[in-house]
């Protein structure tokens, strides 16, 4: 009994606080801020095809290697297989990449530009802005002019 209390969290008469003093209990959980963004769903599923992708590749490569020291008539096939799996992962892992990278230019990334191009960018905007207010004048003005 005198176990079960202890490992309850329960003290014995002698470690116990005085009346009424409570103990802080510890949490069990604590949240911790995430040190990097959590990757894109595509990304993420696209990376973890590559993971399996290549786990089974190692694997193959293993079989293959212990039928070839074995001796048995499966490690022809068994390399063959090996060399095309090897061909798949290195598809599957610029799968990732390229996945990131599409995600990236369609979503945007978040980047500071530089304060040329924030320069240009606002000198474009304000030539634009010039132009349509140039348009806007000339096509409020046709038609009214002179009609003597």
């Amino acid at each position: 009994m005198e176990t079960d209390e202890r490992r309850n969290g329960a003290e014995s008469p002698a470690e116990a606080p005085a009346a009424g003093a409570r103990i802080p209990r510890q949490q069990l959980w604590v949240e911790e801020p995430a040190i990097r963004r959590r990757m894109p769903d595509p990304v993420r599923t696209a990376a973890v095809r590559a993971v399996l992708i290549m786990s089974l590749t190692l694997i193959l490569a293993m079989v293959a290697f212990l039928c070839t020291v074995a001796g048995s008539w499966l490690a022809f096939p068994m390399v063959l297989s090996g060399v095309a799996s090897t061909v798949v992962a290195t598809w599957s892992v610029l799968d990732v990449w390229v996945t990131r990278q599409v995600w990236n230019q369609r979503n945007g990334v978040v980047s500071m530009p530089s304060s040329t191009a924030r320069r240009m960018r606002r000198e474009r905007r304000a030539a634009r802005a010039r132009a349509r207010r140039e348009d806007r004048i000339r096509r409020r003005g046709e038609g009214r002019l002179s009609r003597a």
